[in-house]
């Protein structure tokens, strides 16, 4: 199947974003990972993966897993401080995928 190229307002970087942080998104357990984080975060309190365990019914491997994938979409920034790794919310770029959702929106 060949997709035709129509102008449009989404650029390709735009795009890829999109998917890339979609699929960071895709599986539930990582949504609720990243609100966990989130939320941490706004209360000025800092997350390791030792906290995420310990709020969530997941090996420390799954949770190490669903960590990776937040943090190649760019939602989630780690911080290493010794020999623990801390995580932020990278809400710029939530803020920039909700952007792009919009605009993918309004291309309909």
């Amino acid at each position: 199947m060949r997709i035709r190229k129509d102008t449009d307002d989404m650029n390709e970087q735009e795009v890829m974003l999109m998917a890339k942080c979609s699929d960071a998104l895709a599986h539930p357990a990582r949504i609720y990972i990243f609100r966990f984080i989130m939320k941490c975060n706004t209360e000025r309190t800092k997350v390791c993966n030792k906290d995420i365990v310990e709020a969530f019914d997941y090996a420390q491997a799954t949770i190490s897993q669903h960590i990776n994938k937040l943090s190649s979409a760019g939602l989630v920034d780690v911080k290493k401080e010794d020999k623990y790794s801390y995580y932020y919310a990278n809400i710029g770029m939530l803020i920039k995928y909700l952007d792009i959702t919009r605009k993918f929106e309004l291309s309909l």
